[in-house]
């Protein structure tokens, strides 16, 4: 009885403190692409269109005082035709955190506390950390729900999503109801999700279900990834086959400022960034149709990103469509395999993509692509052809330096899975591909630890259906 009592008390004091709130506060690493000895992140959530003396405070330690942080900013959002009213998207960051180490923050309205918790600070570089990585998740099935409530169990430092964050069109409506209330649950259960948002960073590539679908067209309240995330700005500048505020994603920009004004200046450079974690470099790049990586501009900034991460012990490329997929749905989106030489001369170690709704992990390979017989390097549907040299020895780790890269599709975050046929089908499998698991949704549980990488794929039951180790 006691227990019902305080468990019925929690909920109810979970709903006071909602009531404050359009979406609950949650973590963004923001623009700090490089790692400090004075750590920082951003703070952000949803209110009301409506005039509130909001502040924030944070303490590093149960004895210390609590300090004030930043003064929070706003971006104010909203498409009043689609049902959105406008409404407040707040920032605030967070300074002078030690690296790795735990903090508290709440934040205050009128001068009285609404909400309280615990987040991480970003890993330094002699500190070991674990990631919970997955894509293809927000479409508001049990398995998501699932999915979360494993990553929060496996309690990483940080989550990334190898794209397709939200289904269907990337809309604030869909982030609204199938994205912040399973990740920022107040509840972690199998049948909630967890309060992951607000105690640790997300960070993303974008899927075509986030830009690619013409979705501004169709849904002014589309492209809510420039709206509701906060991520490195060190991307390319637009050159040609990027896309533009003028063009490709929201037409002619003159008709949209207020979307403009909100995304500002996220949009669109934030579809292409890197960021440092630990003693790892990570290189997040947009795969969507309308970027050409052929481009000698954006191919450049590739390399150079890479070799500026020179001193990094790991360094890992993530972006959605995989180049090596051996499921029949989006076998022929191949392009981005036109990028493999560039990710070898960089020293990549491991490729983490999505856009295939199962797991995979290909053996490591090197792959040298060719024209095809019309001249150009795609065919018609993206495909890509070239020649592989496979090291099948490294199995699961068996030698200690694999040689090539090891490419990941984790795109089996709570969406609805693809070719389960497949999984007991080797014979369908290409020959680069080492384990499909296509038959339940499952996440990627990732520990660096100095000169060690290992990866375990957990399912929604928590069950391990992949491991393997890389040692250097």
């Amino acid at each position: 009885m006691r227990n019902l009592l305080l468990s019925f008390a929690f909920v109810l004091a979970a709903r006071a403190q909602d009531a404050n709130f359009i979406e609950l506060p949650y973590l963004q690493l923001g623009d700090q692409p490089h790692l400090s000895a004075s750590e920082s992140l951003v703070l952000l959530w949803h209110a009301p269109d409506l005039d509130a003396s909001w502040s924030a405070e944070l303490r590093t330690s149960k004895d210390a005082e609590w300090r004030a942080a930043s003064k929070p900013s706003f971006q104010t959002a909203g498409v009043p035709d689609v049902g959105i009213a406008p409404h407040r998207i707040y920032r605030v960051t967070l300074t002078e955190l030690a690296p790795g180490e735990d903090f508290r923050y709440r934040i205050l309205k009128s001068g009285a506390p609404v909400f309280t918790a615990t987040g991480k600070a970003r890993k330094g570089a002699g500190q070991p950390y674990r990631l919970v990585l997955f894509g293809d998740c927000a479409q508001n099935t049990p398995e998501q729900r699932q999915i979360a409530y494993q990553a929060s169990l496996a309690k990483p430092d940080f989550l990334f999503i190898t794209g397709d964050i939200v289904y269907t069109f990337g809309r604030i409506s869909e982030y609204r109801t199938n994205y912040f209330p399973i990740y920022n649950s107040n509840v972690a259960s199998m049948e909630n999700g967890a309060p992951l948002l607000r105690s640790i960073p997300f960070l993303a590539a974008p899927g075509n279900h986030d830009t690619a679908l013409l979705n501004y067209s169709r849904y002014p309240d589309a492209l809510a990834y420039f709206l509701y995330w906060d991520q490195p700005l060190n991307g390319p500048v637009a050159p040609v086959g990027m896309p533009n505020t003028a063009h490709t994603l929201i037409g002619n920009a003159d008709a949209q400022p207020a979307f403009l004004q909100a995304a500002r200046p996220r949009y669109p450079r934030m579809a292409n960034f890197s960021f440092d974690y630990g003693n790892t470099h990570w290189t997040v790049l947009d795969s969507n149709p309308y970027m050409d990586w052929q481009n000698p501009a954006l191919l450049q900034w590739v390399k150079e990103d890479l070799a500026q991460a020179r001193n990094a012990q790991w360094r890992f490329v993530s972006f959605h469509h995989p180049g090596f997929n051996s499921s029949v749905s989006h076998f022929t989106d191949q392009w981005m395999r036109l990028l493999a030489p560039t990710f070898e001369q960089g020293k990549v170690d491991v490729v983490f993509s999505g856009h295939v709704h199962n797991y995979q992990r290909s053996f490591p390979l090197t792959f040298k692509p060719k024209k095809q017989d019309d001249g150009n390097w795609k065919g018609p549907k993206g495909e890509v052809a070239g020649e592989f040299v496979l090291d099948k020895k490294f199995e699961n780790g068996a030698t200690a330096k694999p040689k090539g890269i090891v490419y990941i599709v984790s795109g089996a975050g709570g969406a609805h899975l693809y070719n389960p046929e497949q999984q007991d089908n080797p014979q369908s499998w290409q020959p680069f591909t080492n384990k499909y698991i296509a038959q339940v949704n499952s996440m990627s549980v990732i520990d660096v630890d100095g000169r060690t990488f290992r990866m375990k794929q957990i399912d929604t039951r928590g069950e391990e259906v992949d491991r393997f180790e890389i040692k250097k």
